[in-house]
């Protein structure tokens, strides 16, 4: 066959493959079109996945689904409302005296030595299956005693062909407590829960000198069995019940019971974890955790997809029977009472690029969306009365926006141990307080943010007790109330404080060199470029020379834990609705270098810490808020962060995804979610149908192009025919002559 005819043949086939039902641009496989699947997007990779060390948003999407602490938040109720998860019931404090004498509840909080949390969790919740349930024959471990030809061949969990699961116990519970002080862990709340958990501080210096003398593996791994080291704190009762035993009085403790901190780990998976030559492999726990929730991990690639699967051994919940007025007219108690979870599985494909991921969403590949700043004004609209909806073109598809107020701060911090920046002198309050008011936030949040965050004037956000909003809550080293609103200062308040930290125009006054500063940020993409440029011309207002260092999320954290970075960003997430929980970030013990806490920026003021001390255990009152008054000022004084915003969250969703009430503090939402594959299917196919008719036209085209050369090729063929024949005709005859 000739060429040609080959390549019109080709089109021909591609063409007829067109008429089948699957889009032609879908990035799944074939196998699980119409299936109950929830399809989402990631684009930084987790870094830890085991709940002791897990700390960050991207993380706890993970995490939160597969572990379960013994309380949980009620996915419709507002406020924000604690409920039993695996408990039995909600637990009741206990408070004793110094001599361990039972005190009412009504008590001085002086009088409180001790609190004690007794908590029952529910028979019969099992495990997922994982190979370190795994017994042979004789109730051995399969899995417990791996050599170096044992592993031959393994490369990932699921190469391991047996698996195995047991029942929940309290034990599971005090076992994770008990990990917080591991010295091989560093769990970042460590420092925190030592203030509290009795003992805990003691029991982080005994694991230390025990695994000191333990025999060292190649990989510095070796299993230490927290069940040989009692900890006052934390005890087993019986099968079903463990108590936990805090200093003093902290209300705020049964948040952190809601948390993945506090969540079981079988003693199973850390002894099969811990063994020689499966750290290299990435067969840790930090990359496939073992969990009694709803869904359990069963593909982790974070280059590519991280994959959630329906756990075949979840103990079963169901959907709330009671909510808000409105959550029954808006469809949100239609599932109530039903068996939980709705979705069979999860994936999450990494698109580290907005445009991307917005066009897949647009195209009905990701089920919800987020709004970059370059799609807002194709998918938001403002009603005229002030309110946000969805563009026409975006109702055309049947999305829909749901919004919610974030309990979130966006920050620039400073290094306080950094020579330049850092400290509690006078200049380098001053220095701060200039580039705080230069920093223009109520710009950045119009231009990057399409108007979708307030300016923050403290670290508490909106919706937390202890914040202050209108003039009592501005902050005045920034900021001017004029015409009832807050005013920014000008250039020249900030430049003056400039010349009185020693810099004036941005220069040093002692050597004459320009004052160069230092802005670690995570890696960006070409989206983040134009928000850098913005923020060096901040800088630049005051002669101050901004220089962008980039790195992935993985080291940039690394470079906060020891301390490295000058100006960094970061944000914070409330993990339960009280100020401690922010007003911590920035208390001296929770220090990042050395206490390996979660204050970033390193900041210790002893005024500060001592008033913090006093506040965190009192419950919401006017004599506290008097105190996280006075807390806040000194912060705004020392300026160890630029406020930044707070955000306001904007969420686009399919009509085919269902249940979805923003959530901010319950992290555990995907067993509530419902999805309808056939519709989704359907809709994919007619917003990607494929337009054929350029093809048709080419082809025509094409086809119109090889006529002439055809004719011509026919005509040299038959001419060339008639040359051989004249030519055989000429040798006959002179042969026969």
């Amino acid at each position: 066959m000739k060429a040609p005819f080959k390549y019109l043949l080709a089109l021909l086939v591609a063409l007829l493959t067109a008429c089948s039902d699957r889009p032609w641009n879908s990035p799944y496989l074939a196998t699980s079109a119409g299936k109950n699947i929830l399809y989402s997007a990631f684009a930084e990779r987790p870094k830890h996945l085991d709940p002791v060390q897990s700390y960050s948003s991207n993380e706890i999407l993970l995490t939160a689904q597969i572990y379960e602490p013994p309380l949980q938040y009620h996915y419709l109720k507002r406020p924000y409302t604690l409920i039993p998860g695996t408990a039995a019931r909600m637990p009741v404090a206990q408070y004793l005296d110094k001599n361990g004498a039972n005190l009412p509840s009504d008590v001085d909080t002086a009088k409180i030595a001790y609190t004690i949390y007794e908590i029952s969790i529910k028979p019969g919740i099992r495990f997922q299956p994982h190979p370190a349930f795994a017994r042979g024959d004789l109730g051995k471990f399969l899995y417990h005693n791996l050599t170096a030809e044992d592993l031959v061949g393994v490369y990932k969990l699921s190469d391991f062909s047996r698996t195995d699961t047991r029942e929940l116990t309290a034990e599971d519970y005090v076992y994770e407590i008990k990990r917080l002080a591991h010295p091989r862990l560093h769990s970042p709340i460590l420092g925190l829960m030592s203030d509290y958990i009795v003992g805990l501080k003691e029991y982080s210096a005994t694991l230390r000198a025990a695994s000191e003398v333990q025999p060292k593996q190649q990989d510095n791994n070796a299993y230490l069995d927290l069940r040989d080291y009692p900890l006052e704190g934390a005890q087993v009762v019986d099968t079903y019940t463990y108590r936990i035993k805090i200093k003093g009085k902290y209300p705020q403790f049964m948040y952190w019971l809601a948390m993945p901190f506090f969540s079981p780990i079988p003693w199973e998976a850390e002894r099969f974890y811990t063994q020689q030559g499966l750290a290299e492999k990435n067969i840790t726990l930090d990359w496939y955790p073992v969990g009694t929730g709803p869904y359990m991990l069963t593909e982790n690639d974070p280059n590519r997809v991280m994959i959630l699967e329906k756990n075949p051994n979840f103990h079963g919940e169901s959907y709330p029977s009671e909510g808000m007025p409105m959550d029954e007219q808006t469809g949100l108690l239609q599932d109530a009472g039903k068996p939980l979870p709705f979705i069979d599985q999860v994936i999450f494909s990494r698109d580290k690029e907005s445009i991307p991921r917005w066009n897949k969403f647009l195209q009905g590949y990701y089920d919800a969306s987020g709004i970059g700043s370059d799609s807002f004004d194709q998918a938001v609209q403002m009603t005229g009365q002030g309110e946000a909806t969805v563009t026409e073109a975006m109702k055309a598809q049947g999305i829909r926006l749901e919004t919610a107020v974030a309990t979130s701060t966006y920050y620039m911090g400073f290094n306080m141990l950094d020579p330049v920046v850092g400290g509690l002198s006078e200049p380098s309050r001053k220095l701060r307080q200039a580039i705080s008011i230069a920093v223009d936030y109520e710009e950045y949040v119009s231009i990057f943010a399409n108007g979708r965050g307030i300016p923050a004037q403290g670290p508490i956000a909106p919706g937390i007790a202890g914040h202050r909003d209108g003039r009592d809550g501005i902050n005045p080293v920034v900021y001017d109330w004029l015409q009832e609103r807050p005013q920014r200062k000008s250039i020249a308040v900030a430049k003056a404080l400039l010349a009185e930290a020693g810099y004036p125009n941005g220069m040093d006054a002692k050597t004459g060199v320009p004052l160069v500063l230092y802005f670690d940020v995570t890696s960006r993409g070409a989206d983040d470029k134009s928000s850098l440029d913005w923020m060096r011309k901040q800088f630049q207002k005051l002669n101050i020379q901004l220089v962008v260092r980039s790195t992935d999320y993985n080291r940039f954290q690394d470079k906060i834990r020891k301390g490295n970075a000058q100006i960094f960003e970061w944000g914070w997430n409330a993990d339960y609705p009280d100020p401690e929980n922010f007003l911590f970030l920035l208390s001296g013990a929770e220090r990042k270098v050395d206490n390996d806490g979660q204050n970033a920026s390193n900041y210790d003021n002893q005024d500060y810490n001592q008033l913090f001390e006093q506040m965190k255990n009192m419950e919401d009152s006017p004599e506290r808020q008097q105190i996280i008054d006075r807390m806040v000022n000194i912060l705004r004084n020392d300026a160890p962060w630029l406020w930044g915003y707070h955000p306001k969250d904007y969420g686009l969703y399919h009509a085919w995804y269902s249940n979805v009430k923003p959530n901010k503090l319950s992290n555990n939402n995907i067993k509530y979610y419902r999805i309808d594959g056939s519709l989704r299917e359907q809709k994919q196919r007619e917003w990607n149908e494929p337009v054929l008719w350029p093809a048709v036209v080419g082809l025509l085209v094409l086809l119109g192009s090889l006529v002439p050369a055809m004719v011509a090729y026919r005509r040299r063929e038959r001419t060339m025919g008639t040359r051989e024949a004249s030519k055989s005709v000429g040798v006959s005859e002179a042969g026969d002559a």
